[in-house]
Formats: C-alpha cells, sequence, structure tokens
C-alpha cells in the first residue's frame, strides 16, 4: 500500500499551476456537495485562521462522499502543527504560511507515515487485510 502524500508549498513562493477556469475555491462555510465541480482540477479550501477547522470537512466530504480525485489544496493561515490531520483528511495539497519552515513540515510528516486507525484517503484501518476491506 503506498502511503499518501502531502505537497508542501509557502504561500509567498506558490502560484497555482492550474489555470483558473479549472480552480474552484471555496470559503469554509460552503457545502461542497452543494458546488459545481465538473472539469475541475483543484479545489482550494481557505482556513481563515488557525483555529478555524470547517476545510478539514470539506475536504473529507470532498474526498470520500463526492469521491473528487483533483487536487484537494489547503490555503490561508496553515500551520506546519495543522499538516498531518490535514493529510488525513484528504488534502493533496498544503500551501503554509510565510513564516512555516517547509524543512520542519517534511520532518514532520515523515514522523507520522501511517496510522493504525482508518481516514479519509485510507479508509480501512490498518490490521484490515486487502482482501478482507470492508467499502464505505
Amino acid at each position: 500500500m503506498t502511503e499518501p502524500t502531502l505537497r508542501l508549498h509557502r504561500a509567498d513562493q506558490f502560484t497555482a499551476p492550474e489555470s483558473p477556469e479549472r480552480r474552484v475555491a471555496l470559503p469554509n462555510d460552503a457545502d461542497p456537495r452543494e458546488a459545481d465541480l465538473r472539469g475541475m482540477d483543484a479545489v482550494e479550501l481557505h482556513f481563515p485562521k488557525f483555529t478555524d477547522g470547517r476545510a478539514f470537512s470539506q475536504a473529507f466530504l470532498l474526498c470520500r462522499r463526492l469521491g473528487f480525485t483533483g487536487v484537494i489544496r489547503a490555503t490561508g493561515d496553515v500551520l506546519v502543527d495543522q499538516l498531518v490531520q490535514m493529510q488525513r483528511s484528504g488534502f493533496t495539497d498544503a500551501v503554509l504560511r510565510d513564516d512555516q519552515s517547509l524543512a520542519h513540515a517534511e520532518r514532520l510528516l515523515a514522523s507520522a507515515p501511517a496510522f493504525y486507525q482508518g481516514d479519509a484517503v485510507q479508509p480501512a484501518p490498518r490490521f484490515v487485510s486487502p482482501s478482507r476491506e470492508v467499502t464505505a
């Protein structure tokens, strides 16, 4: 099983690679189930402040419930402390606040390569063999 990776960027050096027509930014109070994602390569979910975690729920909905397979990018007040949970919630990209260290972020993600319980990206717990996986 290949473990998911979270691509990291710094806000002061980041430019979205997708064209604006293929990318949508959802406010953190929007319901992703109501968004028209046809033809979208990327969805940007905004963290207006570190303590507002509604984008985690949005990412989970996009990844698990809606089956969105494009880029799910975290923007805004994104800190290193949030990265492991972002990866487990379904984010594929994180644009770190300018004052955050990419090296520290990479070390943090490397320190937790797998988890016992399932999550948005790997729904089956680690103790379930691939032949006995349950689909949600």
